[in-house]
C-alpha cells in the first residue's frame, strides 16, 4: 500500500531553503512583500534550483507593483521546472501586464491546464485573459471548466458574473495582444477625449451665447462673428490635441475596439459641422422663414448631442449582458465563501493549515469584498434596466390607453428577486431606489385599474403618486451617482464594477526525499509509463535526479512521441538496497535535447509485499 510522500523534507540544504520559502510565502499572506521578497532570495541562494523560490520571487515583485522584475524570476522558475503547471501559471500572471506578450501568457496558461487538467487555477487564468480582452464568450467557457473542478472557486465566480454581464476593462481601447504599451495608447485616447470634450463644450456654450445675444440683446450680426471667431478657435485646439496623440495608425483599431470613444468622436465632428451651418444660416440677410425650422434643428444638434449620446450610452450600457444571470452567479460566491470558511473552522490545525497554502483568508476575504461590491453594482444595473422598461410603458399608456398600464405592475418583479436574493445591505440608497421603482409601478398600475373602473379623481391621484415615485426613483440614483464622484469611491454604473484577481503561482513544489533520491540511482531498472493512440504503456528507462527534483528519462521513441499529446507520465523504480521499498513519481514529461525532463506531481512510496505479510 502507498503513501503519499510529496510534502517530505530533503536533506539538509533542501530542508533550509523550503524552510524559506514556507517563511516567505507566509509574509507575502501577512502582506509584507518587501520580507517575502528577502525570504525567497535566501532561499535562492541556498538551492539555486528551487522553482518555488523564484515563484516566490515573482509574487513578491508583483505585489509591489514591479512587473518588470516579476518577469525573468517567474522565466526562471519556468526553466527550472518546465513541467510544472504552478511556474506556467505564475508567467502566465506576469507576462499578461507585459507589453506585447499577452499571446505568450495564453500559451503558458494552456500548458498549465494541459499540466494540471484536475486543477481550477489554470482554467480560471484562460478565462482571465480572455476577460481581458473582451472575449467574454471563452470567458464563460473557461471558467465553467474551472468551476466544474471547484464549485466554490471564487475567483471563477466573481469574474463569470463580469463575463456574463459583458463587461469591459478600464482600458477598452487597448487591445493586450499589441506591442505598444497600454500607457502610451491611454494618452492618445485621452487627447482624443479631451478634443472632444472642449469642442462640444465650447460649441454648445457659444450657440447659447449668440443665441441670447440676438434674440435679448438684439446683437446678432456681432454675435455671429464672435461665432466665426470660435470657429478659429477651435483650430489650434485641434493642432494642440492631434500633437498628443502620436499613435495614428493605432487610432482606428483604438475606435473599433471602444466604439463609445468613436461614437463621441463622430458626435463632436457633427457637433462642429451643425454649428458651422447655423452660423452661415445666420449670417445670411434674407434667409426664407422656411428655413427656420432647420436653424432650431442645427442649434439643437450642437447643445442637446452630448446630453443625448450620454443618454443613449447609458440605456445601452443597462442592457447588455445578463445581469441576473450575473448577479445569481456572483452571489454564490458570497455564499460558498461562508460555507467553506465555516466548514474550515471545523478542520485540524494541519489541514486547516494546508487549506489555507492554497487559498489564504486574505484571498478570501479580498475575493467576498469584490464580490459584496460587485453584486451592489449589478443590483442598480438591474434596476436601472427596470427603470428604462417603466418608463415607456407608463408614457405609453398615458398617450394611447391608460388602462394598459395595469402591466406595470411585473415589470419590477426582477428588481424585487434579484434584491431580496442578494441580501445586500450594504448600499443605503439602494434599498429606497428600489422601494420608489416598487411605489411608482404599483401606483401606476392601480391607476390603470381605477381607469378602467371609471373612477377618475382617484385615478388622477393614482397617475400623480406614480410618475412622483419614478421622478423620485431618478433623483435618488442622481444623489448616489453624485456622492460616489465626491467621494471617489464606487458607484452605481457598470465602471464600477471590478474583476477578481487573486495571486497565483505559490503552492509549494513537490520534493524528493533522500530515499527516493536513492532509488533512481541505485535501482537497477527503471519503467516509465505513459498513455499513447494504443492506451497506457510502459517502457523501460534510466533516469537520474537533477539537484532541482527533476528526474532525467532517457528512453525509447515512442514515449517521446506520446508526452507531445499527453505529458502525463510516472516513473517507477524499487530500490536494491532496501529490496522491499518502492518509489512512483507522477509528473509531467517534456522533451529536452536527448531526455526527458520529469516534474514531479505526486510521490508514492511503499513496500512490496514478503513473507512477513502473508498472514
Amino acid at each position: 500500500m502507498g503513501t503519499d510522500a510529496s510534502g517530505r523534507n530533503g536533506d539538509i540544504a533542501d530542508r533550509s531553503a523550503r524552510e524559506w520559502c514556507d517563511e516567505a510565502l507566509a509574509r507575502l499572506t501577512a502582506g509584507r512583500p518587501e520580507s517575502a521578497l528577502e525570504a525567497a532570495r535566501r532561499a535562492a541562494d541556498l538551492d539555486p534550483g528551487a522553482e518555488w523560490a523564484y515563484r516566490l520571487i515573482s509574487l513578491a515583485h508583483e505585489r509591489l507593483g514591479r512587473d518588470a522584475d516579476a518577469a525573468p524570476a517567474a522565466e526562471q522558475a519556468v526553466e527550472l521546472a518546465r513541467g510544472s503547471w504552478p511556474a506556467r501559471l505564475r508567467l502566465a500572471a506576469v507576462l499578461r501586464r507585459v507589453p506585447g506578450r499577452w499571446r505568450e501568457a495564453v500559451e503558458h496558461a494552456t500548458l498549465a491546464a494541459r499540466f494540471a487538467p484536475e486543477e481550477p487555477g489554470p482554467e480560471v487564468m484562460r478565462g482571465d485573459l480572455a476577460l481581458l480582452r473582451g472575449d467574454h464568450t471563452c470567458a464563460e467557457q473557461a471558467y465553467r471548466a474551472a468551476l466544474a473542478i471547484d464549485p466554490g472557486h471564487p475567483q471563477a465566480r466573481v469574474n463569470l458574473g463580469l463575463a456574463l454581464l459583458c463587461w469591459d476593462r478600464p482600458r477598452p481601447h487597448h487591445d493586450l495582444a499589441w506591442s505598444v504599451d497600454p500607457r502610451d495608447t491611454g494618452r492618445a485616447r485621452r487627447a482624443l477625449e479631451i478634443w472632444s470634450r472642449q469642442a462640444r463644450l465650447l460649441v454648445a456654450v457659444a450657440t447659447l451665447a449668440i443665441a441670447g445675444a440676438a434674440l435679448f440683446l438684439d446683437w446678432g450680426s456681432r454675435a455671429v462673428l464672435g461665432g466665426f471667431a470660435v470657429l478659429v478657435l477651435l483650430v489650434p485646439l485641434t493642432v494642440r490635441q492631434a500633437r498628443r496623440v502620436g499613435l495614428w495608425s493605432y487610432v482606428p483599431a483604438m475606435l473599433c475596439r471602444d466604439p463609445w470613444l468613436g461614437a463621441a468622436l463622430v458626435s463632436t465632428a457633427v457637433s462642429v459641422l451643425a454649428f458651422a451651418a447655423w452660423l452661415l444660416l445666420g449670417a445670411m440677410p434674407s434667409v426664407p422663414s422656411a428655413f427656420d425650422p432647420v436653424w432650431a434643428g442645427l442649434a439643437g444638434i450642437v447643445v442637446l448631442g452630448w446630453p443625448a449620446l450620454a443618454a443613449v450610452r447609458a440605456l445601452a450600457e443597462a442592457w447588455r449582458g445578463r445581469p441576473l444571470s450575473a448577479l445569481a452567479e456572483t452571489e454564490r460566491a458570497l455564499s460558498s465563501g461562508q460555507v467553506q470558511a465555516q466548514a474550515e473552522r471545523t478542520l485540524s490545525d494541519q489541514a486547516q493549515a494546508q487549506a489555507e497554502r492554497v487559498l489564504p483568508d486574505q484571498g478570501r476575504a479580498q475575493a467576498e469584498r469584490t464580490a459584496k461590491r460587485n453584486v451592489g453594482v449589478m443590483l442598480w444595473i438591474v434596476l436601472g434596466r427596470t427603470w428604462s422598461v417603466l418608463v415607456p410603458l407608463v408614457g405609453g399608456a398615458l398617450a394611447v390607453e391608460p388602462r394598459a398600464a395595469v402591466a406595470a405592475v411585473a415589470v419590477p418583479y426582477p428588481v424585487i428577486r434579484g434584491y431580496l436574493r442578494a441580501r445586500h445591505r450594504d448600499d443605503r440608497w439602494l434599498p429606497v431606489a428600489v422601494a420608489l421603482v416598487v411605489l411608482s409601478a404599483a401606483a401606476c398600475a392601480v391607476g390603470g385599474l381605477l381607469e378602467l373602473w371609471r373612477i377618475d379623481p382617484a385615478a388622477a391621484w393614482a397617475w400623480r403618486a406614480g410618475l412622483g415615485a419614478m421622478a423620485a426613483a431618478l433623483a435618488v440614483f442622481a444623489a448616489r451617482a453624485a456622492r460616489a464622484w465626491w467621494r471617489g469611491g464606487p458607484g452605481p454604473w457598470r465602471a464600477s464594477l471590478i474583476m477578481c484577481d487573486l495571486p497565483v503561482g505559490a503552492e509549494p513544489s513537490v520534493a524528493l526525499d533522500p530515499e527516493v533520491r536513492q532509488t533512481f540511482s541505485y535501482a537497477r531498472s527503471i519503467v516509465l509509463s505513459f498513455a499513447d493512440s494504443l492506451g497506457p504503456r510502459v517502457a523501460g528507462a534510466v533516469a537520474s535526479v537533477t539537484s532541482s527534483g527533476e528526474l532525467r528519462v532517457i528512453t525509447e521513441t515512442e514515449a517521446w512521441d506520446a508526452v507531445e499529446t499527453d505529458p502525463r507520465v510516472a516513473v517507477f523504480a524499487a530500490d536494491p538496497l532496501q529490496r522491499r521499498f518502492w518509489v512512483e513519481v507522477r509528473g509531467i514529461a517534456m522533451a529536452d535535447s536527448d531526455v526527458l525532463r520529469v516534474t514531479p506531481k505526486q510521490v508514492l512510496v511503499g513496500e512490496f509485499p514478503g513473507r512477513h505479510q502473508r498472514r
